[in-house]
């Protein structure tokens, strides 16, 4: 038997809360939870990330090399359905500079899987993908 995935807590700095608010909370769709004049956390499908105001702490990520294109080392992300995955690559057309365009990588891999790459305001590098079976998420 399967245990459900327990939620992740995730925090990082960004450079201005309304902007954040603004970025998570509306062109994102994650609905605000508590919050003070130096934090705001968000609902990120289920997962508890937190937004701290540090602009000095908002810096590029460096990269790396993964199947031909310069990945963020620092960022995180969501894994979701395929369906659910392009209504947002979708969505996401002209609201946001895609670092890493939407597209599927590793084909025909075993790891094969779609992906995105995007920054929020502050520059945090979030990637989001997707796979044709789930079961493959792990896949060698």
């Amino acid at each position: 038997m399967t245990q459900p995935i327990s939620p992740f807590h995730l925090a990082f700095p960004v450079h201005d809360l309304a902007a954040a608010r603004e970025f998570y909370g509306k062109l994102l769709n994650c609905p605000e939870g508590r919050s003070s004049e130096e934090w705001v956390d968000f609902d990120f499908h289920g997962h508890q990330i937190v937004a701290h105001l540090a602009p000095d702490e908002c810096r590029p990520a460096g990269q790396n090399a993964v199947d031909g294109k310069g990945v963020p080392v620092r960022h995180f992300g969501l894994v979701l359905g395929m369906e659910a995955w392009q209504a947002l690559a979708d969505r996401l057309e002209g609201q946001v500079d895609f670092l890493i365009e939407p597209y599927i990588r590793f084909k025909g891999e075993p790891g094969e899987q779609a992906t995105m790459f995007f920054t929020d305001p502050s520059g945090n590098a979030i990637e989001i993908k997707a796979f044709a079976d789930m079961g493959r998420l792990f896949a060698k």
